[in-house]
This record gives C-alpha cells, sequence and structure tokens, in this order.
C-alpha cells in the first residue's frame, strides 16, 4: 500500500428531513443552531459516524462506541494497554498504534495513560483528515413534538404515570460538509491511498446502519460528494477556495426550502483542478 502522494479536498451535501441531524444536550436534545437559527453538525458526529462505517468495512477502530465494541475491551486505556503494552519509545509507540487502529492514522488521537498497564505514555498522534462542523446553507426550522417516553412495565406492580418528554427535529436542512486530507500529516502517521479511498466511501454512506428514534432510515442522506485530488503534495489550490467552489442558492429566496429541489447548485471551474462528483446511495 502506497502512502498519499496528493492533496485532496472534499464536499459533501447532506439532506436531513423530519430528523435531528445533531441534538444538543445542554439545549434539552434541540438540533444545534447557531445564533442565526442556521443548523450545525459537530465535527465530533460526523467523525463517530466516519468511525462507525470503518467498522462496517471491517476495520479496526480505536475509539468505538460502547454499543459498537467488538475487542472486548471496556475502555481506551485497555484497547491500548492489549496492543501496546510493553512500548516505551513515543516513535515507535505512535507508528504502532497508526498500523492498527484506522481512526487513529486518519484523525490522530492523543494518548494519555497513566499507570503500569499502559506503560505511562503520552503520546499525541496528529491525523491528515481533518472535517469542519457542517452547517446548513439556509437557517432551519426545528418542530417539538411532545411524546411519551416511558411507562412501568413490570409485572405486579401498579402501573405508574407515564413520562413524558419532547421530541425534536428538523423540518428539513441542506447541510454542507467540509474537510481536507492533508499529505504531510499522511506521510507521519502512515495514511495510504487505499485509506483515502475507504474515507470518500464512509462519506458517501455516512447514514447506513445509523437509524435510530431520532433519524428514521432515509431521513438523512448524502446527496453529493465533491471529491477533489490535487496533482500535488501541497495542493493547486487553497482549501478554502476549493470549498467556495462550490455555490449554493435558493431558486426563489422568498421560499422556505423543504427539499434538494429547491437550490440551486453550481461549481465555479478551477483551471487544473476537477472534482469527482459521487452521487449518495
Amino acid at each position: 500500500m502506497s502512502t498519499l502522494q496528493n492533496k485532496i479536498d472534499f464536499v459533501a451535501l447532506v439532506s436531513v428531513s423530519m430528523a435531528n441531524a445533531n441534538g444538543d444536550p445542554l439545549n434539552g436534545n434541540r438540533p444545534r443552531t447557531d445564533y442565526n437559527g442556521f443548523g450545525e453538525i459537530s465535527d465530533v458526529c460526523i467523525k463517530r459516524k466516519i468511525r462507525n462505517r470503518m467498522q462496517d468495512l471491517g476495520h479496526k477502530v480505536f475509539v468505538q462506541s460502547e454499543d459498537r465494541c467488538d475487542d472486548g475491551c471496556g475502555s481506551l486505556s485497555e484497547r491500548a494497554a492489549a496492543v501496546l503494552k510493553g512500548v516505551k519509545n513515543r516513535e515507535e509507540y505512535a507508528q504502532k498504534a497508526c498500523e492498527t487502529w484506522m481512526d487513529v492514522r486518519t484523525f490522530g488521537q492523543v494518548f494519555a495513560f497513566k499507570g503500569k498497564d499502559a506503560g505511562g505514555v503520552s503520546v499525541g498522534v496528529r491525523g491528515p483528515v481533518s472535517i469542519h462542523q457542517a452547517v446548513s446553507v439556509s437557517p432551519i426550522e426545528v418542530q417539538s413534538l411532545q411524546i411519551t417516553k416511558s411507562v412501568n412495565g413490570e409485572p405486579g406492580e401498579k402501573r405508574s404515570s407515564d413520562t413524558m418528554g419532547m421530541k425534536h427535529f428538523v423540518q428539513f436542512g441542506l447541510y454542507e460538509l467540509k474537510g481536507s486530507i492533508n499529505v504531510q500529516l499522511a506521510e507521519k502517521t502512515g495514511f495510504t491511498e487505499e485509506d483515502a479511498q475507504v474515507v470518500k466511501e464512509c462519506l458517501r454512506t455516512l447514514f447506513v446502519n445509523d437509524a435510530s428514534a431520532a433519524r428514521p432510515d432515509g431521513s438523512m442522506e448524502v446527496v453529493t460528494l465533491y471529491w477533489w485530488r490535487h496533482n500535488c503534495k501541497e495542493g493547486q489550490y487553497s482549501s478554502a477556495r476549493v470549498h467556495r467552489s462550490v455555490k449554493i442558492a435558493l431558486k426563489d429566496p422568498e421560499l422556505i426550502p423543504s427539499s434538494v429541489g429547491d437550490y440551486v447548485i453550481t461549481l465555479d471551474e478551477l483551471p487544473g483542478l476537477e472534482p469527482e462528483v459521487i452521487d449518495g446511495l
């Protein structure tokens, strides 16, 4: 497998319909919004979904959700100790971690574990793949619905009062997810051309196996993925300019958007750099 040789930029357009794209625990789990009403999906949330897809595709992941644990380890410290126990040299520690776990060589990781089981090692790895938080193209409308959260179903016990709660969702939103892959950092972590293809596939299928009560199947999808592969390590254009080349505007500025069809999506030409345009599932 060859180490990545060309800088990559990408933009994914994500549609959200009647779903909670990313709840804010500090605001009653309402969909995240900024002060101007634009919807947000945190970069941490996006990386979690990418890690889940990496697991689905058969790759080892260091930062696993509790319900997706596939190695029997109950903590990050335990997982690190199981593989890296006895490694004292920091460079060797980072190298072995990158070789073992795809998310480490992709996003990086801070290993700050104490005690004899972890070898007292504190190591930082910078990953080549950077993800911005996704932001909606237009302000979103958040709806709230009162629901019954739970009832007492224990046999032989008197039925207790229902527990009431609130369910929040985005009526419709089109979010723009941006990111880049840095070659210099890829060389340090061993991130390969094959790894870049896996990241591309993870982005294209970001919401596969991600359904929940807050995000029913089909309520969130990657509409289009734009993938720019530069002809050099540093990039022919800055990532900011590449990301700005995707232009999205409402067909009718007075209209409240209810689907992707309410937008006009165009691409500014960047001489010598053509994106691969990939439709979602």
